[in-house]
């Protein structure tokens, strides 16, 4: 009799645990299991996505992005691998058991295989972002435009070793669209993946203002695909922060997939793709041709009229040096003393303009007619190196 209301006892308590345990919700359950952290982030869940039924997501250029719930977030890191800063990434993406999508660079990827298999171990998603990086890659010829596109995969698939292991996403260097460049990617099956907000961490910014960048926008719309670069030593140092604030704002990270015959898509409906804060009836319209990444966010007319006064101040430089760039002046004339004009040194040598919100480059580019000599090392930190000749406005 003992023995039996004892066995019934033990049984009350499995029981009572069990449930205790399918009571908690998923991110606590993996948070419970982070090893090291208890109170890690964690990733919330993951959806499958197929290419094929959303070719195009990310509301930065596109009327789509991913079906997220409100206060969800999708990381997603571009240009890398880079051992220096990327391992830094990884391990601080590892310390709060959060997964990431990241868009490599081909020649990044020869470079760097054992990084590329180390992201890849990690149990991020990998997809890719060109062979060599191009600046305007929407205006290429077509020949290049398809070897950027093959390449960039050729070799990211093979520091991989496993084909299959290569997620069929895409990004466009610099968000530079073109509907060429769509079609080819479509021919592909590739899904183009744009963002819904950046936290400008390739421009020459502090690391506290890249998680201002990444949080308020993140806060303005509630939800998103947020852009960032794992080849930045901002980002590095951004990182932890990031992840701390999401944890204690309640956003949860959400970590996207392809759909493959073993793991099918994620069941939505296609109101799901299209977010609040996208208005009209035209569900693939994009932005303007003209976009440039990293402008200056619009505020809303109904923002307060201080907010709107300093915004068209800060759009007037812009303007005054884009239209500089356009007509440069060779020499001004200035109490009648010859002086060079905007960006040349005393070399010769012409230096890019600085323009509010533009991709800074670090270098000078030289105003030449030769041709560009082919680059055979890795893409540097924060640099493109395959700009043409003259001055060039990112």
């Amino acid at each position: 009799m003992r023995q039996s209301i004892s066995m019934n006892r033990t049984t009350l308590l499995a029981l009572g645990l069990l449930m205790a345990a399918t009571s908690l919700t998923p991110s606590m359950a993996h948070a419970a299991a982070c090893p090291g952290n208890p109170g890690a982030l964690g990733t919330s869940r993951t959806i499958v996505v197929d290419p094929k039924e959303h070719p195009r997501i990310g509301t930065m250029q596109y009327g789509e992005t991913l079906p997220l719930e409100d206060h969800e977030v999708v990381l997603t890191f571009d240009d890398g691998p880079l051992p220096a800063h990327t391992n830094a990434v990884l391990q601080t993406l590892a310390s709060e058991c959060v997964k990431a999508t990241f868009f490599l660079v081909g020649r990044m990827a020869k470079e760097f295989p054992q990084d590329v298999r180390r992201i890849h171990d990690a149990g991020h998603t990998i997809g890719t972002h060109s062979e060599n990086h191009p600046t305007f890659f929407g205006k290429l010829p077509p020949e290049r435009m398809a070897a950027e596109i093959d390449d960039g995969i050729a070799h990211v698939s093979a520091a991989l070793a496993d084909p299959s292991q290569l997620a069929p996403f895409f990004r466009i260097p610099g968000l530079r669209r073109g509907e060429l460049l769509e079609a080819e990617l479509s021919k592909r099956n590739l899904m183009t993946w744009s963002a819904d907000f950046p936290a400008d961490d390739w421009r020459h910014i502090s690391s506290t203002q890249v998680v201002n960048y990444a949080l308020s926008r993140l806060e303005a719309k509630g939800k998103g695909v947020l852009l960032l670069h794992d080849i930045q030593a901002r980002t590095q140092a951004a990182l932890p922060v990031i992840l701390q604030q999401l944890k204690a704002r309640g956003y949860k990270i959400v970590h996207v997939i392809p759909a493959t015959p073993e793991q099918p898509k994620t069941p939505t409906e296609p109101a799901q793709w299209v977010p609040h804060w996208i208005h009209g009836p035209a569900i693939a319209a994009k932005t303007p041709g003209g976009f440039t990444f990293g402008a200056a966010e619009t505020p809303s007319h109904n923002a307060p009229r201080s907010i709107r006064s300093v915004w068209l101040m800060k759009q007037k430089p812009a303007a005054r040096a884009a239209l500089t760039m356009l007509h440069p002046p060779s020499r001004l004339a200035l109490h009648d003393k010859p002086r060079q004009g905007i960006g040349a040194t005393a070399s010769g040598r012409r230096s890019i303009v600085r323009v509010p919100g533009a991709h800074p480059v670090p270098h000078p580019v030289r105003a030449t007619t030769e041709t560009p000599q082919p680059v055979s090392r890795p893409i540097q930190t924060g640099n493109r190196m395959d700009a043409p000749p003259g001055p060039t406005i990112r």
